[in-house]
């Protein structure tokens, strides 16, 4: 029993040892876990609490999502996990309107309804812009909306559409492409200003403008020939007037100084009537009887010459009607005479 005893206490004993031993090993491990983990979290600390910014960029400074601050360029610190940082892209960029750069792809209609504009005219043009833009307030550009780009996206489209609709398809064509550029930046920048989305227009340039489709560019080819057609229309329409014009004038001229003429003539006969008038009304107030014969006797020596007189008993019979136009009033005034002579004759007989 005893050396059993020695034996279970010698085990005993062992097996105390090799558990101390166990124990000074698991000191080492767990100093050195705890010493990598300390190095991790330090590590982690320091990693999240720096950050740098690049030349073409600014961060937004966010404290419990809060803004707080900008920073520029350089390298900074932050409180981790309590602050965050948001990169914006403070470089020129740019997008294009009817049509796609070669890296990008898009639905054929929808560039064709992009592009399609209406002038004043009532034509149909296709018009190719590019917009320039960056960002002037990131804190604006991050919170004030949520896509800020579309919105600059559909400003410059409304305001494309908006000052070409004021413009005939002739100057959207050829000569009036600056103006035009100049009219829309003006309105694209009063609209930004009032969106206030921390974005800012750089430039906006029209890249091309053409007729749409063939049937399109065919009519306007048409349009283009009746406006050649008007032109020659007026300048033929202006010719003839200005030949006929004199001619008109000379003979309005000769009208004119016609109707003058009698005009003075009436005047004068006029005046020498109503001088005569004044003369025989002169005479009148003189010798009223003699002059009403006179008168009597000149107007009967004008009336009485066209006059056919006839002479009726008011019987109704016709052959008591003498018809004096008929008579020979030379032979009845003959007669006369030779009755006269033969009388005569006869008295000398």
């Amino acid at each position: 029993m005893e050396n059993n005893f020695r034996e279970f206490k010698g085990e005993h004993q062992q097996g105390e040892e090799k558990k101390e031993k166990r124990e000074k090993k698991k000191i080492p491990f767990r100093r050195v876990a705890v010493t990598i983990a300390a190095a991790l979290v330090i590590g982690v600390l320091g990693i999240e609490s720096v950050y740098s910014i690049g030349e073409q960029e600014q961060g937004v400074v966010t404290t419990f999502g809060k803004a707080t601050g900008v920073a520029t360029s350089g390298l900074h610190f932050k409180i981790p996990f309590v602050q965050k940082v948001t990169k914006v892209n403070t470089m020129i960029l740019g997008f294009p309107i009817g049509y796609r750069l070669e890296n990008e792809a898009d639905n054929a209609d929808l560039l064709a309804a992009e592009s399609l504009m209406i002038t004043s005219d009532f034509n149909f043009v296709n018009v190719d812009f590019y917009v320039e833009y960056k960002v002037s307030d990131p804190v604006k550009y991050l919170y004030h909306s949520k896509q800020p780009e579309e919105i600059l996206k559909n400003i410059a489209q409304s305001c494309i559409r908006n000052i070409i609709s004021n413009y005939v398809v002739d100057d959207v064509i050829t000569t009036g492409k600056s103006e035009i550029q100049a009219a829309i930046r003006e309105m694209m920048m009063e609209k930004l200003e009032e969106q206030d989305i921390g974005l800012i227009l750089v430039n906006i340039s029209m890249q091309d403008a053409e007729p749409p489709t063939d049937s399109v560019i065919e009519a306007f080819k048409a349009v283009e020939t009746a406006k050649q057609g008007k032109e020659t229309a007026l300048n033929n329409a202006n010719k003839y007037r200005n030949q006929k014009l004199p001619e008109a004038n000379a003979r309005a001229d000769q009208i004119i100084q016609k109707a003058e003429a009698q005009k003075q003539e009436r005047i004068n006969e006029a005046s020498a009537q109503q001088v005569r008038f004044q003369k025989m009304y002169e005479e009148y107030e003189k010798n009223p009887v003699i002059t009403k014969q006179r008168m009597f006797y000149e107007a009967m020596e004008s009336v009485l010459p066209g006059v056919k007189l006839i002479i009726d008993d008011g019987s109704g019979s016709l052959n008591k009607t003498l018809y004096l136009d008929e008579l020979q009033l030379e032979d009845i005034t003959q007669k006369p005479e030779s009755t006269d002579d033969t009388q005569t004759t006869e008295q000398e007989d």
